[in-house]
């Protein structure tokens, strides 16, 4: 052990050093070394702090043997012991204390004398140590009597309560009997109190030091404490038998008596616990015991407790012996309390369910003729299946102990105690079935054990597999399986199902534009409940099982389409219902449908209709109205066809071409038509923006002079007319937005054969109450009339759809989570191929560039201008100040959108001419973008171009009307609050104007200027939709000149910015009304970040 001392070297260690590291008993057996010269050399450290050498053991085998003493870390004055061996012991042993008295020499001036070294190394060969006489030792062992077994401050009873045997230390003594007088156990345990000057073997010693020390540990005793005067054996542990053996053998004398020592006796063999039974009348008796030799007489008593061993008395010898393995407290319990009767009227349960156990733990011996016991029965596994109802089976697993009546069955539960269980009987059964009940479900790991589940229901498909591996299981010759119920056949049907669709009239009559959608799918001729396949489908199972028992794979891409489309026409159910319906709108849907399947039955309206907007271009072709004054181009004639076929089947659709393709007269054709054959029971409604309802009178009696028509420019509380009145026998009346909205009262009370609906983006915004008016208008069919369909989000076609076909998406938002989400976040792109499917038959669009080829090219560029120094510090400044506002308000767009676009606002007019902002910056100078524009327009002028001039600012309009007659050009104007607003156009069309200059609301619409082949758009503007309106209203049908188109973008201003997002948001329309790539989303919170980035 590691001791400090204020030593400078291992010669100054005195004997009371050595003893408080290494003991009193081995410092005393070192120093008995080192007289007898057993160190036969050493060498030491210069500074004497450690020594090595060789010594002799006591068998002459040499150990070469480290002392130490090393510097304390913190006190320089102290010194650690330490030491290392070759022995068994293998440190503090009594070769290190020989080695550290032995080094003592080297406090002599001149070091060891020469001579000692040969003599050490001979003193060993010639030592007489093995003729030198011993003391002889014994061993008294002693009944502990009741007077012995008062409990004295030196004396240890017996623990267990029982008979017990204590032994003592005893020597010769003058009279020739032995006494305790001069040892003691502290003699042998190294303690303080050790005594006697007796002269023992090492052999002897170490027996009864192994005693000692195996008394501590029994009672726990650390240290130096006292040792008593006598040790009970069961107060040595579980070896005490093989210490007295071994000291026996050391010629440590084991006796009974000090003056008439008789001899104690070890016992070979081991002895075991075992039950007999014997019969007692007609009742039986346990007699649990030990099996004890043959020679002895009498009656063992246990040792220890557990018990460990036993000992028996044969006269005055007493035989010691060992059990086979320690008894635990339930078998020590029995043998102490005795013999134990089983009345005959519970012999029978006794043998079924506790025999078998005892039998485990004991040998179970019948004693005479008179006892029988049964032949032991392996236990066997038992699986009772109870098939159920709903492709259920419920299995319940048991272990069987016994036989007959007297069998015992016990749940396999792994926390089912019973004294009847063979647990290593039950694991090697269990583990025999894994290789045939491969199941996992029916499987468990407790711990590290994977053992079968005592009770479980399965369900579906697990039943089937169960099923498959039944009949393996009832021919297994280990397990019982007893079956309740009548177990299910099951089959597997590898043909493909059959799908088959109907459409009838709904159950509201034939009058709705609804019909009830049915759906019936079978398997070999047996009918698939609707309801649980697309429950299994929707939950990705793999396989669908019938009540029946047939099951067949889900793993079919009609299944899954069916699923999908089936999904798809839950979201357009107009209101709750129990069955699906499905209305003339959704005609892509139904023949996606069809092509699953087969149709069963259709009712002729719905197969006229159907048949007609699928098969577009096999229907023969509608000839134009006779009273039509106008040659229609083939495109014409297309939408024309496309119009009327709509009229036919009371539908109603979105026409989306380009601005300048004829949208008017296509719709006037169809008109006309109607009128001819006799179907325009009531008037057609056109409502349209303000600045075109002179445009629409105007071609109405161009192209079909013999239509009625009436224009209602004012409301009904201004005119003081009646609408009927003011209707009379028109057949077209023309209105504007704001008059149908205040007189949707007077719109409503008459029914309308059409509504036909103009710019129609002007109600995208489906909250509003425009919007609302026109939704609630009672008409017969409904058109949209626009060239822009979508200008923000996907949410814009929604509205034109919810008014031209309102039956196709009723609820905005199943059409947001449906189909705006995932195609505007591109997580679904399958989604975009399938809108476009469902909106084909009610959408017809073309492009300038595919019909109108005739049309000369359109040539756009962006105009660069640098804002001049004084400008553009005073846009600098304010742009950092706009900046942080806004992003301060980022957190909420929606909340604070207001005063998010008035900040962005002046940052565009500063990017156009700061004193738009504020007067106090009048004297900066002409703005750039004006000088630039009168630089061109100057020159075109003068080359005899004419120019349409845009820009969403009206100040910065009048500014640059100024600066281009000042100039010297010509110039007409208009805007909003221009009230002369035909006379202004015509004044341009047939004039010499050089340039017109017009707000992009006010002319972005409803104009045909084809006398200008240039345009310039001064700012630009969020939405390009509105940009392109513009810019068609010279780039049309009727131009033969090239178009230029200049966007004049102020260099490093928010303009930039928002010519950058116009190409983003641009992409939203191709993609889903033209044919495109990307698609992005509205204005967001990160598109303002951008927009606001230096």
């Amino acid at each position: 052990m590691s001791r400090a001392f204020d030593r400078e070297s291992i010669p100054e260690l005195s004997n009371a050093d050595l003893e408080a590291c290494c003991g009193t008993v081995t410092v005393a057996r070192g120093l008995a070394y080192a007289q007898r010269h057993h160190v036969i050399d050493l060498d030491a450290s210069p500074d004497h702090r450690e020594v090595e050498g060789h010594v002799i053991g006591s068998s002459g085998q040499t150990y070469l043997t480290t002392v130490r003493l090393r510097p304390d870390a913190t006190n320089p004055w102290l010194h650690h012991w330490s030491s290392l061996c070759t022995c068994p012991v293998g440190a503090d042993c009594k070769h290190a204390v020989a080695l550290a008295v032995a080094a003592r020499v080297l406090r002599e001036p001149d070091g060891p004398p020469p001579g000692r070294r040969w003599e050490s190394a001979l003193s060993p060969l010639l030592d007489v140590e093995d003729d030198a006489p011993h003391s002889p030792l014994g061993l008294l062992i002693e009944p502990i009597t009741a007077g012995s077994a008062r409990r004295t401050r030196w004396t240890v009873p017996s623990a267990s309560g029982r008979p017990g045997l204590r032994m003592r230390p005893v020597v010769p003594g003058a009279r020739g009997d032995w006494i305790r007088t001069g040892v003691s156990w502290e003699s042998f345990a190294g303690g303080y109190y050790a005594y006697g000057h007796a002269t023992f073997s090492d052999d002897m010693r170490d027996a009864m030091t192994a005693i000692a020390d195996a008394h501590r540990r029994a009672v726990r005793a650390y240290g130096f404490g006292r040792m008593p005067d006598a040790i009970a054996l069961d107060k040595l542990g579980a070896h005490w038998c093989a210490l007295l053996e071994k000291a026996q053998q050391c010629g440590v004398a084991l006796m009974t008596h000090p003056r008439q020592p008789s001899p104690v006796r070890i016992a070979p063999d081991p002895a075991a616990f075992v039950i007999e039974i014997e019969r007692a009348g007609r009742d039986a008796v346990l007699r649990p015991g030990i099996d004890l030799p043959a020679t002895i007489p009498g009656e063992a008593t246990l040792v220890g407790n557990p018990a460990t061993g036993w000992f028996a008395w044969d006269g005055p010898l007493v035989v010691l012996g060992r059990l086979a393995e320690p008894l635990d407290a339930a078998r020590q319990r029995l043998v102490d309390a005795g013999p134990i009767e089983i009345p005959e009227a519970d012999w029978g349960r006794f043998v079924a369910t506790v025999l078998p156990g005892l039998r485990r733990r004991a040998e179970v011996r019948a004693v005479g003729p008179a006892i029988e016991l049964p032949e032991e029965v392996p236990p066997r596994l038992r699986l009772t299946s109870t098939f159920e109802p709903g492709h259920q089976v419920l299995l319940e697993w048991q272990v069987v102990y016994g036989t007959g009546e007297n069998a015992v069955h016990v749940p396999l539960q792994y926390d089912y105690q019973d004294p009847i269980r063979d647990r290593v009987a039950e694991r090697e059964l269990i583990a025999a079935l894994r290789p045939v009940v491969t199941m996992e479900r029916l499987w468990q790991r407790i711990g590290v054990d994977r053992t079968l589940v005592p009770v479980i229901r399965l369900h579906n498909f697990d039943t089937v597999a169960f099923s498959a591996v039944l009949a393996d299981l009832q021919h297994l010759p280990e397990l019982d399986v007893i079956v309740v119920g009548e177990p299910t056949a099951y089959t597997e049907v590898l043909d493909a199902p059959q799908i088959a669709f109907s459409a009838t009239e709904s159950a509201e009559g034939s009058g709705t534009d609804w019909f009830d959608l049915g759906i019936s799918v079978t398997v070999a001729g047996e009918e698939v409940p609707l309801a649980q396949l697309i429950q299994a489908l929707t939950q990705d199972a793999s396989h669908l099982l019938l009540e029946s028992g047939t099951w067949f794979s889900l793993d079919r891409p009609e299944l899954e389409r069916l699923r999908v489309l089936l999904d798809e026409a839950r979201e357009l159910q107009d209101r709750p219902s129990e069955g699906l319906r499905i209305g003339m709108v959704h005609v892509s849907l139904w023949e996606e449908l069809v092509s699953l399947g087969v149709i069963d039955r259709q009712s002729a309206r719905w197969e006229q209709a159907v048949t007609a907007l699928a098969d577009l271009g096999s229907r023969e072709p509608v000839p134009p109205p006779a009273g039509l004054s106008a040659d229609l181009r083939p495109y014409q004639l297309e939408g024309y066809q496309w119009l009327s076929l709509l009229w036919d089947v009371r539908m109603g659709g979105i026409l989306a071409d380009d601005m300048g393709l004829g949208k008017t007269l296509q719709v006037l054709a169809m008109v006309q038509r109607a009128a001819e054959e006799g179907t325009l029971a009531d008037p057609v409604l056109i409502v349209a923006p303000t600045s075109v309802l002179s445009t629409w009178a105007s071609e109405a009696a161009r192209f079909a002079p013999a239509l009625r028509s009436v224009i209602l420019e004012r409301t009904r509380g201004k005119a003081k007319v009646p609408l009927a009145d003011a209707v009379g026998d028109a057949q077209l009346v023309i209105t504007s937005y704001a008059v149908a909205r205040i007189d949707e009262a007077a719109f409503r009370e008459r029914s309308w054969s059409a509504l036909v609906l103009d710019e129609a983006q002007f109600v995208k915004n489906h909250q509003s109450k425009t919007y609302q008016v026109m939704r609630r208008l009672p008409a017969t069919r409904r058109f949209a009339l626009t060239g822009t369909p979508l200008e923000n989000s996907l949410m814009d076609l929604w509205s034109l759809l919810s008014l031209a076909a309102p039956g196709l998406y009723p609820r905005p938002t199943a059409f947001r989570d449906q189909w705006a989400r995932p195609i505007e976040s591109g997580s679904d792109p399958d989604r975009l191929a399938t809108l476009r499917r469902r909106i084909r038959p009610l959408m017809l669009r073309r492009t300038k560039e595919a019909v109108a080829t005739e049309l000369p090219p359109k040539q756009e560029q962006v105009l660069t201008v640098a804002l001049q120094s004084r400008h553009r510090a005073v846009y600098d400044r304010h742009l950092g100040r706009e900046r942080q506002r806004i992003l301060g308000l980022l957190d909420d767009v929606d909340g604070n959108r207001f005063a998010i676009l008035r900040a962005l606002t002046t940052l565009r007019l500063l990017a156009l001419d700061p004193v738009l902002v504020s007067p106090e910056y009048a004297g900066l100078g002409a703005s750039a973008k004006i000088e630039t524009l009168v630089e061109h327009l100057t020159e075109l002028a003068a080359e005899g171009h004419r120019a349409l001039v845009f820009s969403q600012f009206t100040g910065f309009l009048t500014m640059a009307r100024e600066a281009l007659e000042q100039a010297g050009l010509e110039t007409c104007y208009l805007d909003g609050s221009t009230r002369n607003r035909p006379e202004v156009i015509d004044r341009f069309r047939t004039g010499s104007a050089d340039a017109f200059l017009i707000s992009l609301k006010a002319g972005g619409f409803g104009l045909t200027l084809t006398e200008a082949d240039y345009v310039f758009v001064v700012d630009p503007w969020w939405n390009p939709a509105a940009e392109a309106q513009a810019i068609d209203r010279t780039h049309r049908i009727g131009q033969t000149s090239p178009v230029n188109v200049y966007r004049l973008v102020s260099a490093d201003t928010i303009e930039e910015k928002v010519v950058a997002l116009q190409e983003r948001k641009r992409d939203l329309f191709t993609r889903v009304v033209d044919e495109g790539a990307l698609l992005s989303s509205a204005l967001n919170a990160e598109d303002l970040r951008g927009l606001l980035e230096r």
